[in-house]
């Protein structure tokens, strides 16, 4: 109690609350731009921290972080083009919301689900964090490979009705994400002789690429069509109808985005996916998924801003980080002198619960923030097309430039913008071809590593606990979406047969 209350006095001084709303709107800002997501925007303002308090450091940080999760969600919902990975889920019926004239609406649940999931996951934080840091040593490489196996399930269970074409673009994203030099080989795969190609592809230009840059081919093709609606902002606030839709969601997809965000390299992407897919297979009315279902935009969201908190778990518990963006904190922390591991909690318990307490204050600042911004950010719909189509691909293409400064990205940025176009035609999943980019290579090392360590033996991948719940409910989410598509069928059958008879 003594050292909650210190970090209490400590985050409530004026420059560290400053430090909060600061970071948050910087977040946000940053979340909401293609390319440019919360590790990019760490990196760059590590040398504002420099000569900071460490503890301020790691607040300012840590908002920008949280942050991110809040504003990736915003071009996803306006534009259908995800700021960061973690946001892609919020594109699968967020986007359609607002094509129904419901932006406000979808902004708002948006904000407010973030702060919910931020919140609850602050409180798994204080009295969770070391039990799970505990659990979190206990995966080894072939529980991971499992947990991304899952994920990819998932994910395709999803494609009810176009499984196949689902599992072709998960191949397709696999094959993928093993272009560039095998890290254990240093053989070039797939490279062709392009030395831009030998560290890989980098996820985020293929998810600009399908997502915004094949959004805009698509919307070339019916242009005319496109300037004569005009889109229909919608209210800036939800209904009860849409919270009682939403609000369970919300709950329990909070957990779930904490516990992933806890194991390290798992992260808000898979964390989303996850809750979304598992909020498909309990809703009494899945078909409405993809089309709008608010409940599909309110559980991602929840999930991905918790994660970010359960990210900084193995962080400060253990000094590993759970992300992309908590990897560059620590060697951000590193450069301020702060060791973060075991020892931390009991040699400056001072610091990290200012940090927790400005995780509370960060996330109330937010959902503040973000809903101003509703009224305001709603208005991009009244853009004309013909100005609207420009600005997205200008943001793409700086976005994508800011990576790693290559133009041989604006060919592979135009290349998968026509395969994003040819998946929309074509009618096939883009989710699957994204997250298996994004899993891919981590999923493939951690497979190697584990039959390394089993000298060649699959029964690695059964011999915990964790391995065997993995594998079964990696099963379930294949098969449970078709059982139950086939049982309602069935029932549908039976119905039209009574009212006939």
């Amino acid at each position: 109690m003594e050292a909650f209350l210190q970090g209490f006095q400590i985050v409530l001084q004026p420059m560290n609350i400053l430090w909060v709303v600061i970071g948050g709107f910087l977040g946000t800002i940053v979340g909401m731009l293609p390319g440019l997501g919360p590790a990019t925007a760490v990196a760059v303002l590590i040398p504002i921290t420099f000569g900071m308090d460490p503890t301020s450091a790691i607040i300012l940080m840590a908002a920008i972080y949280y942050g991110a999760m809040y504003g990736g969600s915003r071009s996803s919902i306006l534009l259908n083009t995800p700021g960061d990975g973690s946001a892609i889920a919020a594109t699968f019926d967020g986007y359609p919301m607002a094509q129904k004239g419901q932006a406000g609406e979808a902004m708002a649940i948006s904000a407010v689900a973030s702060f919910i999931g931020g919140v609850l996951a602050v409180f798994g934080f204080i009295f969770l964090a070391k039990p799970l840091a505990n659990f979190a040593l206990k995966f080894g490489p072939s529980e991971y490979f499992l947990l991304m196996l899952l994920t990819l399930s998932a994910i395709v269970s999803l494609s009810i009705g176009k499984m196949v074409k689902g599992f072709i673009a998960m191949a397709l994203g696999l094959l993928i994400s093993t272009i560039g030099i095998d890290p254990q080989t240093g053989v070039h795969r797939f490279t062709m002789d392009i030395p831009h190609l030998s560290e890989g592809i980098e996820f985020l230009i293929v998810i600009i690429g399908v997502y915004a840059v094949g959004e805009v081919f698509y919307n070339f093709l019916t242009i005319d069509k496109v300037k004569k609606e005009k889109k229909k902002v919608g209210r800036i606030w939800f209904t009860k109808e849409q919270w009682k839709r939403s609000k369970w969601p919300i709950l329990r997809s909070a957990p779930l985005g904490f516990i992933v965000g806890v194991l390290p390299g798992a992260g808000g992407s898979i964390a989303s996916m996850m809750s979304y897919s598992s909020e498909k297979q309990l809703s009494k009315k899945p078909e409405e998924f993809g089309e709008g279902a608010v409940e599909g935009l309110a559980a991602p969201e929840s999930s991905n801003n918790a994660a970010s908190v359960g990210a900084m778990i193995p962080l400060l518990t253990m000094g590993i980080p759970g992300s992309g963006t908590t990897a560059v904190m620590l060697g951000a922390l590193i450069m301020l002198g702060v060791r973060p591991g075991p020892l931390l909690f009991e040699n400056d318990p001072g610091m990290v619960w200012a940090l927790i307490n400005s995780m509370f204050i960060g996330n109330i600042a937010l959902v503040i923030i973000n809903i101003l911004l509703v009224g305001l950010l709603v208005k991009i719909l009244d853009t004309p097309a013909k100005v609207l189509y420009p600005l997205i691909i200008m943001l793409a293409f700086i976005g994508t430039y800011t990576l790693s400064y290559s133009t041989v990205d604006y060919f592979l940025l135009l290349l998968f913008g026509v395969i994003g176009l040819f998946m929309k035609i074509m009618d096939f999943p883009i989710a699957p071809l994204v997250l298996a980019i994004i899993v891919g290579g981590d999923m493939e090392q951690n497979f190697r590593m584990a039959l390394t360590s089993s000298n060649g033996s699959l029964s690695i991948f059964f011999s915990s606990g964790i391995s065997i719940t993995l594998i079964v409910l990696t099963v379930l989410s294949l098969f449970y979406p078709i059982v139950i598509n086939k049982f309602k069928k069935k029932s549908r059958n039976d119905d039209k047969e009574v009212i006939s008879a």
